[in-house]
């Protein structure tokens, strides 16, 4: 028996063979010798509900069943993009990833390979065009073998309110927001079919529930891939294809940057204040994490999520105050 952190007692349930560090008391211990007693090396698990209370000990691996699977993961050169890139590679999932700016996605695919040792694939694509996306989806397929998980993701369309926006704004967005995620679930729905079933998960944002002011284009856009998402949820159900969106809220990115700047430049203040207020707004009083997001999209990925489909899950830290 050992004292787990917190002042909980407890069996311990392994010891890290790296830092030789007991994972339950956290007690540092030598390879032999008495400091060993009442601490095990072993491998037997023994469950603390809840387990998020007893330790605060990170892991590398959510040990889903994702291991084999091949994904794709759209704008993923930097963001949530990357994040759940990493994630699902850190799965054991073999990934390709697009992005517009062949540097930095290549770039951030040597980072992703890196950390996760994992199969990581980069095809520069613009996903706002179809020539593109057809040609995303046959390469990803031919070089991972398959595709069983397509992540839809793109960057925010151009903010400013309704008046100052002209037709090419919608165009561009259109075409950005919404008939990507047309194009490319159109283009690997037959490769998820061919193997039995797979997830189609669409990056969206809280706005689909609860408008943000001065994002006219992401509102009403996001908002139609919600109804997209929901309506190939019930006919692509048959054929073991799920369809799930994940709602980011306020979280730490280069594009929550841009938006912070572009309000504190209208109001004629600073972005550090437009952040605070932010901040004021979230129940859990700060930013998400771009890891916290990707780690919902790896759930929805795998079998762990086998009776979820039609959602929208926001990870928000409760910035959308309606019960549905």
């Amino acid at each position: 028996m050992c004292t787990p952190a917190g002042g909980r007692t407890g069996i311990v349930t392994s010891t890290d063979p790296e830092t030789h560090t007991c994972c339950v008391c956290l007690t540092p211990l030598t390879l032999s010798g008495d400091a060993r007693e009442g601490h095990s090396w072993g491998t037997l698990v023994i469950e603390y509900p809840p387990a998020w209370e007893l330790l605060d000990v990170p892991s590398d691996r959510m040990h889903s069943d994702l291991e084999g699977k091949c994904a794709i993961v759209c704008a993923a050169s930097r963001g949530l993009g990357k994040a759940t890139a990493m994630a699902l590679a850190r799965e054991g999932a073999s990934v390709a990833i697009c992005g517009r700016d062949a540097a930095a996605l290549d770039a951030a695919a040597a980072d992703i390979a890196r950390v996760t040792s994992g199969d990581v694939v980069a095809i520069a694509a613009d996903v706002s065009r179809a020539d593109d996306i057809d040609r995303l989806v046959r390469d990803a397929a031919a070089r991972l073998g398959g595709i069983d998980v397509l992540v839809t993701n793109t960057g925010g369309p151009k903010s400013g309110p309704f008046e100052t926006l002209s037709d090419d704004d919608w165009r561009g967005a259109i075409d950005s927001l919404l008939l990507s995620v047309v194009r490319l679930s159109r283009a690997c729905v037959p490769h998820l079919r061919a193997r039995g079933g797979g997830r189609i998960i669409n990056v969206t944002s809280v706005s689909v529930k609860q408008p943000i002011d001065g994002l006219v284009l992401s509102n009403a856009l996001r908002a139609a891939v919600t109804g997209l998402s929901r309506t190939l949820a019930n006919e692509l159900a048959p054929d073991g294809i799920l369809v799930n969106c994940v709602a980011p809220g306020y979280t730490r990115t280069a594009r929550v940057v841009e938006l912070n700047e572009a309000a504190a430049a209208r109001e004629g203040t600073h972005p550090d204040l437009i952040q605070r207020r932010l901040e004021e707004k979230i129940p859990l009083g700060r930013l998400g994490t771009p890891e916290e997001f990707a780690d919902v999209v790896t759930f929805l990925a795998s079998s762990r999520a086998g009776y979820v489909t039609g959602i929208t899950l926001q990870v928000d830290g409760g910035f959308v105050r309606s019960l549905l």
